[in-house]
């Protein structure tokens, strides 16, 4: 008889169902996107109240968010997959939501600034440990799909940021918004834990924990990684470069009212957003069974589809033409997430998926969060000259350049996966 046949071994905790702990990732999710997007709509109100110009407000929402929140996610990865990722979640969505709440409190210009800050700082820790916990919960067959439905995140709460932060705004104040959405996200924090834990992993069981140089560096040797990063980083410019600048370009070249570009955008998003995020993944966890490059292929594939009805959406001179023209390619442009995260999860072995998430993330980011709303931008601006007010419209026209520079890379991705991809352990 072995010494130890006498102890018992602890029993592990029974894990909560795992659509249920998607439900309440992509609860989480909501929150991160309700909390980021809120401040656009208020911009008007705080503005006034505070005496803020378009730079200050600027400032609040853009490269100084997008560098915390690229940055710190890497460290606070880092942690999860050493310690509990369910925990670092937790901890994030009650740090982003009490600073939301704060911005309810501001009094200036700095106040709001290192509140905003602080939202920032929180939301680094929340999506890369999701995707793992994600990962953990769904076998790789079915993870692409399960990826897709936590990123409804994105079109839903975005749309409820708007539409939730302006009803208050307009019946009560913005300070109000701030705090109804700030104390929501604190009061779903402790439920959250209640129902995610942590899997039982056996790396974690062994003592083992992954190092970040080593993470990092077995990243580093795989050409897919770099492929997938700044892949989705060419297609992120224009995804977030279109969606700050559509409202403009609906207003000032189809003439659109505020109500009716809210409408417009919220449709698009709500539909063609959730549709092309579900198919996008179910139709990649089919295809990649038998070849892997497909979770690259079907992205490149979409995005060479979308840029073309795009062109022909910005390029219309009708409201009701262009959003019929702008909804499939909105669709189309959500494919990505589920089977390029997806990829990710498999480029590393189960312990560093956290990790590996937030290096991705960071590249993805930093480019795409922080560079593609200023490049448009400023594209805008240069060709101002040559197309006065109608700028804006050829801009976006040019930057469809970066949904084909997108597919290309994607298309190499595809080729190498197979060669990279690390299979699932044998539970």
């Amino acid at each position: 008889m072995p010494p130890d046949a006498t102890v018992a071994p602890p029993t592990p905790e029974r894990p909560a169902r795992p659509g249920l702990v998607l439900a309440m990732l992509l609860a989480v999710y909501v929150f991160n996107f309700v909390d980021r997007q809120i401040l656009s709509i208020l911009a008007g109100p705080i503005q006034a109240e505070l005496a803020l110009d378009d730079a200050q407000m600027g400032l609040l929402g853009g490269l100084a968010f997008a560098l915390l929140y690229s940055t710190l996610g890497v460290p606070l990865a880092w942690l999860a997959d050493r310690t509990s990722r369910s925990w670092v979640i937790t901890g994030s969505l009650a740090l982003w939501s009490l600073f939301t709440a704060l911005c309810g409190l501001a009094g200036g210009f700095w106040q709001i600034f290192l509140a905003r800050l602080g939202v920032g700082i929180g939301e680094a820790g929340g999506v890369a440990p999701s995707y793992a916990v994600i990962a953990d919960h769904y076998p790789s067959e079915r993870r692409a799909f399960a990826l897709s439905v936590y990123s409804l995140g994105i079109p839903l709460g975005s749309a409820t940021g708007v539409l939730a932060g302006g009803y208050i705004a307009a019946t009560v104040d913005w300070r109000t918004a701030f705090l109804v959405v700030g104390g929501a996200g604190l009061l779903l924090a402790p439920l959250f834990k209640l129902v995610v834990r942590d899997q039982p992993r056996a790396d974690r069981a062994a003592g083992e924990s992954p190092a970040f140089a080593a993470v990092a560096a077995a990243l580093a040797r795989k050409p897919s990684f770099w492929l997938l990063a700044f892949g989705a980083a060419a297609c992120s410019m224009l995804g977030y470069g279109i969606a700050f600048w559509l409202p403009s370009l609906l207003q000032r070249s189809f003439a659109l009212s505020l109500i009716e570009t809210a409408w417009f955008i919220g449709a698009i998003l709500l539909i063609g957003g959730t549709t092309g995020m579900l198919l996008g993944g179910r139709i990649a966890d089919r295809l990649g069974r038998t070849q892997r490059g497909w979770f690259a292929w079907l992205p490149a594939l979409a995005f060479v589809i979308a840029a073309p009805l795009f062109a022909a959406g910005i390029y219309s001179s009708s409201a009701g033409l262009a959003f019929v023209l702008f909804l499939v390619p909105q669709a189309l442009a959500y494919v990505w997430l589920g089977p390029v995260l997806s990829a990710v999860q498999h480029l590393v072995p189960a312990a560093s998926r956290a990790t590996a998430s937030a290096c991705f993330l960071l590249i993805n980011n930093l480019i795409g969060l922080g560079g593609g709303i200023y490049a448009l931008g400023a594209l805008s601006r240069a060709l101002a000259p040559l197309y006065g007010s109608e700028s804006l419209r050829y801009s976006m026209l040019y930057g469809l350049t970066l949904y084909l520079v997108s597919a290309a890379l994607l298309f190499l991705a595809g080729r190498k996966l197979p060669a990279d991809w690390v299979e699932d352990a044998a539970a």
